[in-house]
């Protein structure tokens, strides 16, 4: 296995990392004071980044080279160092437009949309002129096995009917949201339930869209992307609307959450290090009981076996994304199963103690770790539960050895 990576791609890490250290990291409190003053707009400081990004070239990094005329023209295994520095902070991937739920509807609509749901939608996104959203997760049923969903989308002639309920539909509470993929059953009485679902597009200001309120994750808002509750009552949209084809839908949503996990993992691993990084400047810098915490022997375990989990999730990261480009998304789906549960679990860990060391402030606003702190556990939750990658990658491993 060979991790080194090329001249372009080192270049590219050291312009993502000069950027956000001029730009970003001294801009995290104005943001913030931006957001409280209109909480779902994006925030002017946001557009201004944007704007340097794109117009320095950092832009779209995420979409592999499989995607022909729409890549960032990089494989997985180049996009995981550059993810892994935008996600040191939580808002960073945006300024390069490589930020979720976007990344996710990019990938199904280069890959499954028609060439007008990609002139329409896709290139937009592209440009980074609108957001978008996901509808998948629904209140009344167990939505980490989709084949429950129960939101329905019923043909009229040329139209569908779209019913039901969905919530923590992240990035539709925010006003630049224009467009929604949700995910429903066209045929839910097929005898395979894999062929009952279908998506669909629906933009946000269809009648009948009707964005309840703003969920929380553990008490933050997220704002300006949100995780909105939304009813869906009898929306109508264009049969031309449906993405690859009714019963189609378990198929798309498969594909989209391939790549969007490992992409969470390679943001994960740099909000560890970040902590990592503060730990030790933390350590070197506070004096408790008359030394530096440095000195104590268990400020220097947690700081090495902080980093010892930092990089075992780096390499099984780096691994994962080697096996996407050299042998497909499916190929590669323990691996990133594997990397799916250890990231978050470990940048936990690791926040966790970055919070302990910094006593009082750790849990504050004036540091960046308790709001990653909730994110990162969020995280075990959103793109499939630990005990769903756990069950399949279990299953699978056991198969291995039944012969």
């Amino acid at each position: 296995m060979d991790f080194e990576y090329s001249d372009k791609v080192k270049g590219l890490v050291e312009q993502v990392k000069a950027f956000m250290d001029e730009f970003v990291y001294p801009n995290e409190a104005l943001f913030e004071e931006q957001v409280e003053q209109n909480r779902w707009e994006t925030p002017p400081i946001l557009q201004e980044l944007k704007a340097k990004a794109k117009a320095q070239g950092l832009w779209n990094f995420f979409l592999p080279l499989s995607f022909g005329d729409y890549s960032g023209g990089l494989t997985n295994l180049e996009y995981a160092p550059l993810a892994e520095e935008m996600g040191k902070v939580m808002w960073g991937p945006e300024i390069f437009n490589c930020a979720a739920p976007d990344t996710g509807n990019m990938e199904v609509l280069a890959k499954y949309g028609n060439e007008e749901q990609k002139k329409q939608w896709l290139e937009p996104l592209l440009a980074g002129e609108i957001r978008s959203a996901f509808a998948m997760t629904e209140p009344e049923v167990a939505s980490s096995d989709a084949t429950n969903i129960e939101t329905s989308i019923v043909r009229d002639g040329d139209e569908y009917v779209i019913n039901g309920r969905k919530f923590y539909i992240s990035g539709a509470c925010r006003k630049s949201c224009e467009i929604m993929i949700v995910m429903g059953k066209t045929d839910p009485e097929n005898s395979n339930r894999y062929l009952q679902q279908s998506q669909v597009l629906v933009p946000m200001n269809t009648p009948g869209v009707n964005v309840i309120r703003p969920m929380t994750v553990f008490g933050y808002e997220d704002a300006p992307e949100g995780h909105a509750e939304i009813v869906f009552d009898n929306v109508r949209v264009p049969v031309s609307n449906i993405i690859a084809g009714e019963g189609r839908g378990f198929e798309v949503a498969q594909g989209r959450l391939g790549p969007g996990r490992i992409h969470h993992c390679m943001r994960s691993v740099g909000a560890a290090q970040r902590a990592l990084e503060m730990m030790c400047k933390r350590a070197n810098t506070r004096t408790v009981f008359g030394q530096l915490l440095i000195k104590n022997q268990s400020v220097r375990e947690d700081i090495a076996m902080s980093h010892c989990q930092i990089e075992q999730s780096r390499l099984m990261n780096l691994k994962a994304a080697q096996k996407m480009d050299t042998e497909g998304n499916k190929a590669a789906k323990d691996l990133i199963a594997m990397i799916k549960i250890v990231a978050p679990n470990m940048a936990l860990d690791v926040i966790d103690r970055a919070i302990q060391m910094h006593g009082a402030a750790g849990v504050s606003q004036d540091t960046f770790l308790a709001h990653a702190f909730a994110g990162q556990r969020s995280l075990r939750l959103a793109d499939g539960p630990d005990q769903v990658h756990m069950m399949q990658l279990g299953r699978n491993l056991a198969q291995t050895y039944a012969d």
